[in-house]
């Protein structure tokens, strides 16, 4: 698809007299990125820069239209059916057992998700991943937005991925994204135990004829249930999720709690600063030792 973008953009970049350079500066890019975009080669193009090629080329929407299955390439192959069920859905009801789901990230904490995964190739693809998790934000500002319902388990709020500053930011980001009205939030606390869903997230997607699917996904894998009978199941489990759950206000009462330790640890020193002070600390208790008795005191005690 990638390929087919690039075609598409030479065409009509050449009926249109343009050398790269000129189209770069008109969609304000250097000339390189769009040899890249033609050759389908380096970072794919983002969903603005489709646009902005899109306007000054004149292509009636056929690059915009295009960009979506473009950017899908830049994920496996086992999560490219679950993004194309989710970009038609009216509804999205989500468990997250270990990290916010894309559609809630920030750009930093995305970043940081996306940079410990073992198929990631390399800064090229992470960038390609990153530009498409960012895209994907996009459904919720636009008129046929979903319902969103989001269970976080307390873990999500615990653990400072990206370090405790994208921590406060994203936590900040769950809260203003819990006040749009089709937007939900609860947390599944620590104390509520076992439950049926302790293997990995859980999302289940309601499409426009009612029909429903399911996904299951772990740090690796993912797997997309559309049996109705399974998804039945699976639709059960999130709903006792969401019923141990905390109810919204108080879930956003926690979030806040958690926000405002991420900001008072913000003045604790790291884990190396303060490895590299108790050194320090016990050098200057040695050489205090050797200043005193002229030599270095042994640990014995003196014989009666």
């Amino acid at each position: 698809m990638a390929a087919l973008f690039g075609a598409r953009v030479r065409r009509l970049r050449t009926a249109a007299g343009l050398t790269q350079a000129e189209l770069g500066a008109k969609t304000h890019v250097v000339s390189t990125r769009i040899t890249q975009i033609e050759r389908a080669s380096g970072a794919k193009p983002t969903l603005e820069l489709a646009r902005a090629l899109d306007a000054v080329l004149g292509a009636d929407n056929l690059l915009v239209d295009l960009w979506p299955y473009v950017y899908r390439e830049a994920f496996p192959d086992w999560s490219r059916a679950f993004i194309a069920y989710s970009e038609r859905a009216v509804s999205i009801r989500q468990y997250a057992a270990h990290v916010v789901p894309g559609l809630l990230q920030t750009q930093d904490y995305a970043r940081a998700v996306l940079s410990v995964g073992v198929t990631l190739s390399g800064d090229e693809q992470l960038e390609e991943r990153l530009t498409a998790r960012m895209g994907r934000q996009e459904r919720l500002l636009s008129p046929d937005r979903p319902e969103l319902w989001v269970v976080l388990d307390e873990a999500v709020l615990r653990r400072p991925i990206g370090g405790r500053g994208v921590m406060r930011s994203q936590l900040a980001r769950l809260l203003e994204a819990a006040e749009e009205r089709h937007i939900t939030i609860q947390v599944l606390p620590f104390d509520q135990g076992e439950h049926d869903a302790m293997g990995g997230s859980l999302t289940v997607l309601t499409l426009p004829d009612d029909s429903e699917v399911a996904y299951t996904e772990g740090a690796h894998y993912g797997q997309l249930v559309e049996e109705p009978t399974e998804v039945g199941r699976f639709a059960v489990t999130y709903d006792r999720l969401r019923a141990e759950a905390l109810p919204p206000l108080m879930s956003l009462d926690m979030i806040r709690s958690v926000m405002e330790g991420y900001n008072h640890a913000a003045n604790v020193p790291s884990r190396s600063e303060r490895r590299r002070v108790a050194q320090e600390q016990l050098q200057q208790s040695g050489r205090g030792r050797l200043r005193r008795g002229g030599r270095r005191i042994s640990g014995r005690r003196p014989r009666p």
